[in-house]
């Protein structure tokens, strides 16, 4: 699914339900970051797909600068869209950056292992992947706007919750 807002779907649920423990910033970054080398691979058209940056040990790889780069983007982008004000600023802890990054660099590999038959999860460990349609196309796609849709709703809930 590169290039789609659907992994994000998972990243709103987990906001919701991990609230101010989790990044959703970090998160939707990582969720870039992954997807650097299949767009460097579709301008060029050299190398493979799904590469590296799709394997556990390369999204681990990812996840570390994602975290890293994240925490300061991400405040400055809070700040730059008004959510965290100048006498309220909102600092993103070093562990909510690395556990928001992970989540987002493991939940996109499992996503896309399960509908793109170039991707190895495993590698260098396995060249299989056993994830490849355990879910149809349809159904992944339905799961991860089905867990958006609820995950935002949980969070506004929440939110309106804390607020009485």
């Amino acid at each position: 699914m590169p290039f789609t807002p659907f992994h994000m779907g998972p990243g709103i649920l987990i906001k919701a339900l991990l609230q101010g423990s989790f990044s959703l910033m970090v998160f939707g970054w990582s969720q870039i970051v992954m997807d650097l080398q299949p767009l460097w691979v579709l301008i060029t058209g050299q190398g493979y797909l799904h590469g590296f940056s799709h394997t556990f040990v390369g999204s681990t790889l990812l996840a570390i600068f994602s975290a890293i780069t994240g925490k300061y983007l991400s405040e400055i982008g809070l700040r730059l869209i008004g959510i965290s004000k100048p006498n309220q600023l909102i600092k993103i802890t070093w562990t909510v950056a690395f556990l928001s990054a992970f989540i987002g660099g493991y939940s996109h590999v499992v996503l896309d292992a399960i509908m793109h038959s170039d991707l190895r999860p495993y590698y260098p460990l396995n060249q299989n992947n056993q994830l490849l349609e355990i879910l149809s196309i349809s159904q992944l796609h339905k799961l991860c706007l089905y867990t958006g849709l609820f995950g935002a709703l949980l969070f506004f809930v929440i939110q309106w919750k804390y607020k009485k």
